[in-house]
């Protein structure tokens, strides 16, 4: 996508100091990149000295609770009185920042869509789209550097959140030298993150260990052991007592297996949907096409879906194409 086709950091900036009320929010299911840019722009905004309200349809998950004020995200209100400006961040499309956020972003004056997903429209008054960008993390960062706004050291934590968790601890295709120079950057002005690390990817509830073991007894292999995937019910998550952001990062479990190609995860939804996971460790197969074909999207390399169930039709129908697709490029 086009960098011409973007609004400007300097004309979002404009926008933001010209605010006086600011609600931010991310999409639904929150991960770290989801939380990490809203909180770091909307605590990097009330330095500034501006009135901001961070939102998020659901909670933050457990997995991401410990991060400094992270009580600032709140469920929406009813309304927000006189809204200037609401900022949607690492939000593919509007649907995704949840009903509750659409109704408090419909009374505000400006949207503004800040994202690093390709399949995004470009849904706001103002966007700023980079599908180069590994996180939308990375591109806070930049945006809070190129508008002097302050970056103190909860900034940092959840800046780092959002750019580590989101490049697989900087092991995808997608990180950069710049992202590397970021993380330099923010630990030269102060920051260790090795705690930060050890909650993030080394301090598990015995739930998560349960979720393992079944992925470890459950996961299928097809396509020439090219495809691992694995079906997860919603009888085994309500038996195991599953909280959101416990199965963040399972899904690298499979992505490791010797020649399997693409990893995928389906989850069925209280609702009956079944929301669809899916990696690439091959440039050649762009997953985000598969996704697209059943209502979803997202990167190249990574994307999800929600798909109606049951959930072993929606399981065979995902992986008839996902195959189809790895025999299209040999």
């Amino acid at each position: 996508m086009s960098m011409a086709m973007n609004d400007s950091f300097d004309h979002i900036g404009e926008v933001l100091r010209n605010a006086e009320t600011i609600a931010i929010a991310g999409h639904v299911r929150p991960d770290g990149d989801a939380i990490g840019s809203i909180v770091a722009l909307g605590h990097s905004l009330m330095l500034a000295g501006k009135k901001v309200r961070i939102l998020s349809e659901d909670k933050v998950p457990l997995n991401l609770a410990f991060l400094p004020e992270v009580g600032l995200v709140e469920q929406p209100p009813e309304s927000i009185e006189n809204l200037d400006v609401a900022v949607a961040l690492d939000t593919a499309v509007k649907d995704r920042l949840g009903d509750n956020v659409n109704r408090v972003f419909a009374g505000a004056k400006v949207l503004v869509n800040m994202d690093h997903h390709g399949t995004n429209p470009r849904y706001g008054h103002l966007n700023y789209i980079e599908m180069t960008s590994p996180a939308t993390g990375q591109i806070i960062f930049d945006f809070l550097k190129s508008q002097g706004l302050p970056m103190d050291a909860v900034v940092r934590d959840h800046l780092y959140t959002a750019i580590s968790t989101d490049t697989g601890s900087f092991q995808f295709s997608s990180t950069t030298a710049h992202t590397h120079r970021i993380i330099a950057e923010m630990m030269e002005a102060g920051s260790q993150f090795w705690e930060l690390c050890q909650k993030l990817y080394n301090t598990f509830p015995l739930r998560r260990l349960l979720l393992q073991k079944a992925l470890l007894n459950e996961m299928k292999l097809s396509a020439g052991n090219r495809i691992a995937s694995w079906a997860m019910s919603h009888e085994l998550q309500s038996e195991i007592g599953t909280q959101p952001g416990d199965t963040e990062g399972l899904i690298d479990m499979l992505r490791g297996i010797d020649g399997v190609i693409s990893p995928v995860i389906f989850e069925e939804m209280a609702d009956g949907r079944v929301r669809v996971s899916v990696r690439s460790k091959d440039e050649r197969l762009d997953v985000s096409k598969v996704c697209l074909v059943f209502g979803g999207g997202g990167h190249r390399m990574a994307s999800g879906a929600r798909m109606a169930g049951p959930l072993a039709v929606a399981e065979q129908r995902f992986l008839e194409a996902l195959e189809d697709e790895i025999k299209r490029i040999g």
